[in-house]
């Protein structure tokens, strides 16, 4: 078979069948080409132009490219690669960058055939393609900015700024993401490096009789197979509860589908994964625990010893009596919402090298300490034995906080001597990692006849699945956010995390939040139209101030931006036909009387070269480019003398990178970096200061637990506040929505901006689309494409809203944006709903009335 590569003629005379995708990234070693879907055709990211035409390369077989051209980003020519690089990185058109090739290519293709393309026709063209960080806002901004250049023949400049706060500062290395020249963890290619493939449960829940492994041990290519009885150390690991087997052992219970029986390690993954298939396990197969509410029986089978209820949060306080005796109204009503995949477009793989007599893992995970520490006590080696270095994410959401194969590929290298590369298909990925949690709520909210809430009785029932992970921290979460943005004087909360054999469900973004804003802001809707309230006055009035009590107790001791963010939407929400409205409240992800810290370190490297050490993961959120702008603003140092590194050699401890906690707790450590160097340049150049470090850290230790019996209850260090106003057309439609964000200071507003849209394009999805429903442990499907996650032609506009209430303690007064972004999204689009047909909404996802057809009438 002969054709032509990025212009060079190419002759394959392999497999026919072999796809287009395994033969770019395998045998020419092209990863900008990305997998994000193994080969369900559903995402995009590994598109090429064959012959002018854009076309997915990984259900594209080899039998099929003869005699044709064929273009990859490498490909594109240095002028519009320039200029695909520097329109995405200026209009901030990449995030964590995974999918940005593939619709460089396709907006290439598109440019090709249509000079002066209209948003309209980017968004069709768009169509394959899925970005779950942006919301494609962004992104079509960016190839509108490039075909101007390129219909003009013009050049765009790489963007650059004083990196100072406020500014516009492109996102760190922003043009690799875009052009796919970022080296992800599957592209990472190490000499003599094997793969490894993992045997997954057949069953939710069965007891191992047997696992034999002679057919797979006989394949040619095959090293070793790996079975529970290999694991040197601690077998049983856990963020916070350790439940959670490396591997399954013979004679032990598994408890749902992603748990691992054993493991290969062959010299091709296409070796490794057939030997998987050649693995013969026997069962027991015993009584799935399925339903959260019987798994909470005492007659239910356990899922683990310890019962099926992990956790159980309860808050009550105030005179519940009295408030309900003074309740004019009450409002009533049981909501659902769904399992929901995080659709990260990076699968998860870790590499791992023997090294010394200890091991190096680069991970994807959003906590590379978190990871050392399992790591350890897996292979049973002193954590300084185990380097475990970032490689930036193609998004996490959440969804790798919790070790997935860095344990495997980490264990493999270390007794085979050998570098590893553990690689999760897209059906593997979704099986095994968390996803948000199911939520069955009863709320019951009351108020009086002015319209001031008086009570609230609360009940939530969470499947936290077949672990813990986080679950108990986000059904914590779900209680002490029950009341939402609003001060309620009697409380009566609890909410329960249930184990069941189900796939396990931890952290995503909003951690719980969401699901406990649906069921109050459809509580406060209920109550307007019961008492004839004004539905934005009411909110007015009863919104978060400073001094006010959440739902833990806490009284709020300043930069309280809920009414700020308000008043943002008043004038379009009077305007507006069908409005929906909410309010968003989120903690920062740090309190509960967990103590947490950062620190960081700048090293004068060079006169023109300055790096800094942290522990928080890049996942398309920004932290490194907030990292260098804190830095900037500080000392005037410009960003363009800026390095970033993560790694745990750096011994820059940090926690799990969630909920804005980095630029809370990293920022602040900067800033006390920058006191010491600041002092230094005072009277010195950084020329004369090579070699030198500066150290900073911040620790906050002084929030109390849920149930602390204290004076001063300080449940969460910090907390963002949002106002969010959804739209509905005469068809039934999202309009548009319009969203105001208390930031406490804005940073980088391209990057805030970016955070909340395409927090919203997960929020209307969470409302209208995405679920990943489950029937007796089995999920019906492990399809990318039906999950529901909407394209870019489904988007309506968005309008942000930038909100500055500061933060007593947050750097610059900031607080977070990530999580807060799509915390009010589904219940406005709930509410928003009922303004329209009347119909209350009280389980997601909520289907979206049918376009009414439009007649055409041809006057004669």
């Amino acid at each position: 078979m002969k054709f032509f590569l990025n212009g060079q003629e190419k002759e394959f005379d392999g497999d026919p069948e072999v796809t287009l995708l395994t033969y770019l990234r395998e045998h020419e070693n092209i990863t900008s080409v990305k997998d994000g879907c193994s080969g369900q055709a559903s995402c995009g990211s590994c598109t090429v132009d064959i012959d002018g035409k854009s076309k997915l390369s990984c259900i594209t077989p080899m039998k099929k490219i003869i005699d044709t051209n064929i273009t990859t980003p490498d490909g594109l020519g240095e002028y519009r690669r320039e200029v695909f690089a520097n329109a995405f990185a200026e209009k901030g058109g990449a995030q964590c960058g995974f999918c940005t090739p593939g619709i460089v290519m396709r907006a290439n293709t598109l440019l090709n055939r249509i000079s002066s393309p209209t948003e309209d026709d980017i968004k069709q063209a768009l169509t394959p393609h899925i970005c779950r960080c942006t919301g494609y806002t962004k992104v079509i901004d960016s190839v509108i900015y490039a075909a101007e250049a390129i219909r003009e023949e013009k050049e765009i400049a790489s963007p650059t700024s004083d990196g100072r706060l406020g500014s516009r500062h492109p996102k760190y290395e922003a043009q690799k993401l875009v052009l796919g020249d970022h080296k992800y963890t599957d592209d990472i290619r190490i000499e003599g490096m094997m793969h490894g493939a993992l045997k997954f449960s057949d069953y939710p829940r069965a007891k191992i009789l047997g696992i034999d492994t002679r057919a797979a041990e006989e394949l040619a290519g095959v090293l070793r197979i790996f079975t529970a009885d290999d694991v040197p150390g601690d077998r049983v690991i856990g963020l916070i509860s350790q439940d959670w087997p490396l591997m399954i052992a013979i004679g032990e219970i598994t408890h749902y589908l992603g748990d691992v029986i054993a493991g290969v390690v062959a010299e091709t993954e296409a070796i490794a994964r057939e030997a998987v298939s050649k693995i013969k396990v026997e069962y027991e197969v015993l009584e799935v625990v399925s339903d959260m509410h019987k798994a909470m029986e005492p007659e239910s089978p356990k899922v683990h010893e310890s019962g099926n209820i992990l956790a159980h949060p309860v808050y009550i306080r105030g005179d519940m009596e009295d408030a309900i005796a003074k309740s004019a109204y009450i409002s009533k009503g049981i909501y659902e919402t769904q399992r929901v995949e995080h659709a990260f477009m990076e699968v998860e793989t870790a590499v791992a090298v023997p090294k010394d007599d200890g091991v190096e893992v680069y991970s994807q995970s959003q906590g590379i300490y978190e990871d050392r520490t399992q790591i350890a006590k897996i292979l049973a080696l002193p954590e300084e034995k185990v380097r475990v270095i970032l490689v930036a994410n193609g998004g996490g959401f959440g969804g790798k906080e919790d070790l997935s194969v860095q344990g495997h590929a980490a264990l493999m290298a270390k007794l085979l001597g050998l570098p590893v590369k553990v690689h999760l298909t897209r059906d593997e990925s979704i099986i095994m990692h968390p996803k948000r949690h199911p939520v069955w709520m009863d709320y019951t909210l009351g108020c009086d006849k002015e319209g001031k809430l008086t009570f609230i009785k609360a009940r939530f029932v969470g499947d936290t699945g077949a672990y813990a992970s986080v679950g108990a921290k986000v059904l914590t979460r779900i209680a002490s956010h029950a009341t939402a943005a609003y001060h309620v004087p009697a409380t009566d909360i609890e909410a329960f995390a249930v184990y069941t054999n189900n796939l396990p469900c931890g952290a995503m973004r909003g951690f719980g939040v969401n699901q406990a804003t649906f069921g109050m802001e459809s509580s406060v809707d209920d109550l307007c139209e019961q008492g004839g309230f004004d539905r934005w006055q009411f909110r007015y009035d009863n919104a978060l101030m400073d001094g006010s009590m959440t739902a833990t107790g806490q009284i709020l001791a300043g930069g309280v931006g809920v009414r700020k963010a308000l008043e943002a939407i008043k004038d379009e929400f009077y305007k507006t036909k069908y409005a929906g409205i909410a309010c968003g409240l989120k903690n920062t992800g740090i309190g509960n009387g967990m103590p947490d810290e950062s620190s960081a370190l700048i090293t004068i490297a060079g006169p023109e070269k300055i790096i800094i050490d942290h522990g928080w993961t890049e996942m398309g959120q920004g932290v490194n480019t907030i990292a260098a702008q804190v830095v900037c603003n500080e000392t005037g140092i410009h960003p363009d003398l800026i390095e970033i590194r993560v790694d745990t050699a750096a011994e820059q401890n940090a926690g799990m990178t969630t909920a804005s906690r980095a630029t809370s707790l990293l920022g602040n450590a900067l800033l006390d970096a920058c006191k010491k160097l600041n002092e230094d340049l005072k009277h010195n150049t950084l020329a004369d200061l090579v070699g030198n470090k500066y150290f900073g850290e911040w620790i906050v230790d002084w929030t109390t637990k849920g149930d602390a019996k204290v004076d001063k209850v300080v449940t969460h260090y910090s907390y963002s506040y949002a106002a969010q106003l959804v739209s509905i057309d005469d068809d039934g439609q999202i309009d548009k929505v319009t969203a105001a964000h208390d930031a406490g200071k804005i940073f980088n507003p391209m990057l805030f901006e970016g955070q909340v849209e395409g927090a919203i394009h997960m929020g209307i999805g969470y409302a209208i689309s995405e679920d990943l429903p489950m029937e007796g442990g089995y999920p019906l499907h492990t399809n990318f494409r039906k999950l529901g996650i909407l394209r870019a032609k489904e988007m309506p506009p968005v309008e942000v809203i930038g909100v500055e209430v500061p933060d007593p303690l947050g750097p610059y007064g900031a607080k977070g944006v990530g999580e807060i972004g799509l915390v009010p999204t589904a219940a406005a689009v709930a509410n928003a709903l009922y303004q329209y047909d009347g119909e209350r909404r009280t389980k997601f996802p909520m289907k979206l009335p049918k376009k009414k057809k439009q007649i055409n009438v041809i006057k004669l």
